[in-house]
């Protein structure tokens, strides 16, 4: 089965990772944020803004190439966050949790959070805003750019009238 494609805008991605802050509020103050590259930067600034957070850490595990999943490998860890206690972990989505799984092993104490999240690996996150199918492959706003689309009556496959 093909996968489905679920196209994520700027501005989608501004509302749910807001949604995401407003979550998390209630939590109290942060000692800083730690955001997963490179998925979880741009979550991470915008949850960083709306919770009045100036500390961020980041931390690396290359795990795609493209749409090629591979192993995960740690190529910076967060080493101003120590075990996570008083830390957010932020990315953009929690998919198998491969990512996740190496993320918590790390910080331990930390609370993490993702703006979107696949059934396989959602049980590793503590929250999250939005839930999609295990075979969508979300489209994120830095992966893509507008480009023209024909309509579908001129592409054929339920076009016929």
């Amino acid at each position: 089965m093909s996968p489905k494609y679920y196209t994520v805008t700027w501005d989608q991605l501004h509302r749910d990772g807001k949604a995401l802050a407003w979550k998390l509020l209630p939590r109290g103050a942060w000692n800083g944020i730690v955001a997963i590259t490179r998925g979880g930067l741009i979550p991470a600034a915008i949850i960083a803004r709306e919770l009045d957070c100036r500390i961020i850490e980041t931390v690396s595990i290359m795990t795609y190439d493209e749409e090629a999943r591979g192993e995960p490998t740690l190529t910076k860890p967060p080493v101003a966050a120590g075990t996570g206690v008083g830390w957010l972990i932020v990315d953009d989505l929690v998919d198998t949790g491969t990512t996740a799984k190496v993320v918590r092993a790390l910080l331990p104490d930390a609370h993490f959070a993702t703006v979107y999240a696949k059934p396989a690996g959602k049980l590793l996150v503590d929250d999250f805003v939005t839930e999609v199918s295990q075979d969508t492959w979300i489209l994120f706003p830095w992966d893509t750019e507008p480009q023209f689309t024909p309509p579908i009556a001129k592409v054929g496959n339920g076009g016929a009238r």
